[in-house]
């Protein structure tokens, strides 16, 4: 990061509740650690909104077995989530047709519909992946407003944009009149904000800047993938760098949500020397807490969307959020250090996002990677035959391989027929990659590391 962007941030930093006048606490004044929680609220300069920093992501809700031994959501502790979440200044939920395999919508509306309106923000999205009729495409939208048991969005994306850049885009939304289709939903005031959430290369982004700035399609929000590995180590080609997508809608004024702050995870289980590090800084706080820090210290970030799956991430977050505390230039710096540690370890891009599923041929595509880069940070991951514990390593690995991936469902079964790869919002080879830890396991097996 450059030395001007450090000090545009730190002088943000130092204004009272982060960013003055734009930041506001739910219940007054910043307060310390010591002092009683009030959520981080900011202001949307587009539409007045007071938005609580911290968002619930809806794509990764509970799941439990029903009579029938299918994955469902559990109902029950989503609404305790939603009620505790809400309770402690959260407002704004993010949702999608496509997120849990089409059930996120009606559980966050069957939770949320228990409070009032007024008390908090739906995003949700055009998820027209499949089905880019005009006909699709509208019922999709219907259907949202029906499973969300609400008659408008406050916020509505176009999701997932980027890759293929206008082409694509024109695809799904131009050449089938979604478009004028959702103009005319905004002026009817079923939405109220239309953005979309972006992946995908610096030079398809810069083509969606170029039609805000002509007048052809104003946004009013942008959701990016931002954290402070991805602010500068993007791969660049297929991933633009957050620090440029942030940039590019800072100087536009244009309000931005954040997804992927903790990366999929990945960033609240960091490996262990990183995570000693960050221990030895703040010994009281989390490790995904300097993630979160790491993101609501940008003063045109409105929201930063967590997945949370259960009230320990949810109790933690609101925590981080209600004693808030701004990043220093010096802590950045500090970060930057960690992010380049990280891209040291051999780890799979993945964020557990299942887009990729399912797979054709049953490959538990996320299970096998989270399972892969779980052993990276926690150190239990056997690199060579002249390695300390080498035996007791491979069989840890192996056996708990064989626990959280079915045999019939792990990589060794990839046919490569790259049905996958398309659906991946981080662009991952992902029969590249289940090659190669099918070739790392079976290395394990045959004792042929180096």
């Amino acid at each position: 990061m450059k030395r001007r962007e450090f000090l545009k941030i730190s002088a943000a930093a130092a204004v009272a509740a982060a960013c003055a006048p734009r930041d506001a606490r739910s219940g007054g004044a910043a307060k310390t650690a010591e002092g009683p929680e009030q959520m981080l609220m900011r202001e949307n300069p587009v539409s007045g909104d007071r938005v609580s920093a911290l968002g619930f992501g809806c794509m990764r809700w509970p799941m439990i077995k029903d009579a029938g031994g299918k994955d469902v959501i559990d109902q029950e502790a989503v609404n305790e989530m939603v009620d505790y979440a809400i309770a402690h200044g959260v407002n704004y939920f993010d949702t999608s047709p496509a997120y849990l395999q089409g059930q996120s919508e009606k559980a966050a509306g069957e939770a949320l519909n228990r409070h009032p309106r007024s008390s908090y923000y739906i995003a949700t999205k055009l998820s027209n992946f499949g089905d880019q009729s005009p006909e699709g495409s509208k019922k999709m939208f219907f259907d949202s407003l029906e499973q969300l048991r609400t008659d408008y969005f406050d916020y509505y994306l176009l999701h997932s944009i980027g890759r293929g850049g206008r082409a694509a885009f024109n695809r799904r939304y131009v050449d089938n009149g979604m478009i004028d289709f959702l103009r005319e939903q905004k002026a009817a005031g079923r939405i109220r904000n239309l953005g979309f959430s972006f992946h995908g290369a610096q030079n398809e982004f810069d083509a969606f800047m170029e039609m805000h700035d002509s007048g052809e399609m104003v946004w009013d929000f942008v959701q990016i993938e931002m954290n402070y590995v991805d602010w500068k180590h993007a791969d660049g080609v297929r991933n633009a760098n957050a620090a440029y997508l942030y940039e590019q809608l800072d100087k536009r004024g244009i309000p931005i949500i954040i997804m992927e702050p903790l990366l999929g995870g990945r960033l609240a289980r960091v490996p262990e020397g990183i995570s000693r590090q960050m221990k030895q800084r703040e010994p009281d706080m989390s490790v995904a807490s300097w993630a979160f820090r790491f993101c609501a210290t940008h003063p045109r970030v409105l929201c930063v969307l967590s997945g949370m799956t259960n009230m320990d991430p949810l109790k933690e977050n609101v925590q981080t959020f209600g004693h808030f505390k701004p990043l220093t230039e010096e802590e950045l710096q500090f970060l930057e250090q960690m992010a380049t540690q990280m891209m040291e370890y051999p780890l799979v891009n993945c964020t557990d996002c299942k887009y990729c599923m399912p797979c054709p041929w049953g490959i538990d595509i996320p299970g096998t990677f989270q399972h892969y880069n779980r052993a990276i940070t926690e150190g239990t991951y056997a690199q060579s035959r002249e390695q300390k514990d080498y035996a007791k390593l491979k069989k840890a690995y192996l056996v708990s391989y064989d626990r959280a991936v079915a045999t019939v469902r792990q990589a060794d079964h990839c046919i490569g027929c790259g049905e996958c790869l398309s659906h991946c919002p981080q662009s991952i080879a992902i029969p590249r990659q289940l090659r190669r830890i099918a070739r790392y396991i079976e290395d394990l097996k045959q004792d042929t590391l180096p």
